[in-house]
């Protein structure tokens, strides 16, 4: 069964928040970055390549799992840009540790991340910026 998302309006954020703005309030605040984590998160659990090691194919492919994971992204994802906090998870290292993720899978992530927030209209900056924020995690995912 195939889901259907509104998309959130991120470009039109943007386009409202004053110039001082955080990243969080550029994109959206909650609702914006919670609908864009929607969209993510099922793509994610779709991606071929993200789900090539057998350790993230065992979590995505029980889709029971995939509310949570969502609550759980959106969560980092606000505090990450600048928002409230709210994350309840572990620590980069320690959540990904079991994983055995390599540079390629972060990067399948990354790709999926970037290629996301561009369908969702976000503009260059402020994908620019959560995009640094991604690549500034690499060294505590990759494990291989």
């Amino acid at each position: 069964m195939t889901q259907t998302h509104p998309e959130p309006d991120l470009a039109e954020a943007e386009a409202q928040a004053p110039e001082d703005a955080s990243l969080y309030e550029r994109l959206g605040g909650t609702y914006g970055i919670a609908g864009a984590v929607d969209i993510l998160v099922d793509r994610l659990f779709d991606n071929i390549a993200v789900n090539a090691n057998p350790h993230v194919h065992a979590h995505h492919g029980d889709k029971a799992n995939a509310a949570g994971y969502k609550f759980l992204v959106t969560g980092w994802s606000i505090e990450a840009a600048g928002g409230p906090a709210c994350y309840p998870g572990r620590d980069m290292a320690s959540g990904h540790a079991h994983l055995a993720i390599d540079a390629a899978g972060f990067d399948a992530v990354r790709t999926e991340i970037d290629a996301t927030l561009n369908f969702l209209g976000v503009p260059d900056r402020e994908r620019g910026e959560f995009m640094a924020i991604i690549d500034g995690y690499r060294d505590q995912v990759v494990q291989a």
